[in-house]
């Protein structure tokens, strides 16, 4: 039950596991527990929609640049130091947060909150992948898994209940006993493997300056895209040319120089390419859904911000219990492909679930799918975080840990840009056609109009003719709505079906898959 480090240091490898997704968790929260708190940041800030949205893009943007380069930081100053520094970084970057004056500050906040925390995901998941034996890495990625994935759906219901009962502000001091709390940890338990020795600096400077421009620029795209009418913005059209020039160049420049800052030929390996690209797509599919469906309860359902937040719930427990029999039974000798390609299957049924909701749903109703979504969730991140490092070497860990959860994040940004986008384009279709059927030439709109009338006038309602128009505008409007759900529902569907073949290019990977660590049995 213990990890031996450099031959000196015996650790519990849960005693390590508890100490690295105990900053994770906290830091993949904050991605999504401020957005309950918006409205309630705009007015105490006194700002527009589009000003108070930065709080989000700026922590995405830097959050974004430090992922990838993640690595090649550990081994530039020592993996636990910069662990340390990240969590310190983050925890005194969440109480400029929450003690900022101005939006401007809390803005600056958020670009060092998420430059501290980026390097939180793949660290964790570098130094679980090393301290789990090689048949028990299927256990570790469920540990991982349960905090990555259940960070984003605690995160809504967590901050609307503290933004309730407190302000926005205490959203970000709760980081702050945490982070003292993994600081401490960490000084205690975490210890550098004996591989990992700090390196002359040479600095990739050219590959560091397009890898955090162009990464910047596209999230700033994909997070702005819909709300600006993507290319029909000149702001949208300039910042996607230079983030497609700009990665282009990082890719070029990485793949020439001697030290690169990413280190880009792991891609040669077809196992880690094969699972990084289901990682991609299938975040796409699944961040879109997690976005959906409280918008869905708020907006047409008249759910609260907390409830609409605790519909994730049944699925968070649902992947809270599976991961681990996941990782159970690769240990047992189940194939990992298998019970990804299953998981997939799951999910897509889930989401074809939700494909049909209507304006009459329950709790009941719209908790079902996520549920079972949070089943196949379960199926889907175990075997494919394991099986995609089954033949990465320990020395390359950092570095293709770093590159897989930015692919991970990025698959997320593309998924709710692109549903929000075919939410929004479906609804305007919804709404004309089902426009075409108001009109006095239509007996049920007829009927509809005069049952309208009749109530407001029963009841007193000022206007009764102009208010029995609007109220069949309104209805209009909602159903239009709801049907661009189900459409998106129902996209996302059958891109989650797509993937299934995908998971054919992992039938090498054995059971327990990924590389063992140096002497770490």
């Amino acid at each position: 039950m213990t990890s031996r480090i450099e031959g000196r240091h015996a650790v519990n490898k849960w005693v390590v596991a508890l100490v690295v997704m105990l900053p994770t968790f906290i830091e993949v929260m904050d991605t999504s527990v401020v957005n309950v708190s918006l409205p309630h940041i705009q007015g105490s800030m006194s700002a527009g929609v589009d000003e108070v949205t930065w709080v989000l893009t700026s922590y995405l943007v830097s959050n974004a640049i430090i992922i990838p380069i993640t690595g090649w930081l550990s081994g530039l100053f020592g993996r636990k130091p910069y662990l340390i520094f990240s969590i310190f970084t983050f925890t005194v970057a969440s109480i400029l947060c929450g003690a900022a004056p101005s939006l401007d500050v809390l803005i600056l906040a958020r670009v060092l909150q998420g430059l501290g925390g980026g390097g939180l995901q793949p660290l964790s998941q570098a130094i679980l992948l090393e301290t789990f034996p090689r048949r028990e890495h299927g256990m570790a990625m469920a540990v991982f898994g349960m905090g990555v994935v259940m960070a984003p759906i605690v995160g809504p219901v967590l901050g609307g209940w503290i933004t309730d009962q407190w302000s926005w502000r205490w959203v970000f001091y709760i980081n702050v006993p945490a982070g003292i709390l993994a600081i401490l940890l960490t000084v205690v338990f975490i210890f550098d493997p004996a591989y990992i020795k700090r390196q002359i600096a040479r600095i990739d400077k050219w590959g560091l300056i397009f890898l955090a421009v162009g990464l910047s620029a596209l999230q700033i795209v994909l997070d702005k895209g819909e709300r600006k009418d993507w290319l029909h913005s000149d702001f949208i059209v300039i910042l996607t040319i230079i983030a497609v020039l700009a990665l282009v160049s990082f890719i070029v420049t990485e793949l020439c120089v001697e030290h690169p800052v990413v280190d880009l030929r792991v891609f040669k390996d077809s196992a880690f390419s094969a699972g990084s690209t289901i990682m991609f797509l299938g975040f796409f599919c699944l961040f879109g859904s997690f976005v959906l469906l409280p918008l869905y309860a708020q907006e047409l359902m008249g759910y609260t911000a907390f409830w609409a937040g605790l519909i994730l719930g049944p699925g968070g427990v649902s992947s809270f219990v599976v991961m681990p029999i996941a990782g159970a039974l690769m240990k047992k000798g189940v194939k990992p492909w298998i019970i990804l390609m299953v998981g997939l299957a799951v999910t897509s049924y889930a989401l074809l679930m939700m494909s049909g909701f209507d304006l009459q749903a329950d709790f009941y109703a719209i908790a079902m799918p996520r549920l079972i979504q949070g089943i196949g969730l379960g199926g889907f991140f175990v075997p494919l975080a394991a099986a995609a490092f089954v033949n990465i070497p320990v020395e390359q860990m950092g570095n293709a840990s770093g590159v897989f959860n930015l692919l991970r994040n990025l698959g997320g940004s593309f998924g709710v840009a692109v549903s929000s986008t075919i939410l929004a384009r479906r609804a305007q279709v919804h709404q004309t056609y089902l426009s075409e059927y108001i009109t006095p030439f239509n007996p049920a709109f007829r009927n509809a109009y005069r049952q309208a009338v009749e109530f407001m006038q029963m009841n007193h309602m000022a206007h009764p003719t102009k208010g029995g128009l609007a109220f069949i505008y309104g209805e209009v409007m909602r159903q239009a709505h709801m049907l661009s759900f189900n459409d998106t529902f129902y996209v996302l569907s059958i891109a989650t079906a797509v993937m299934i073949p995908l998971t054919l290019f992992l039938r090498k990977a054995p059971s327990g898959a990924g590389a063992p660590g140096a002497g770490m049995h």
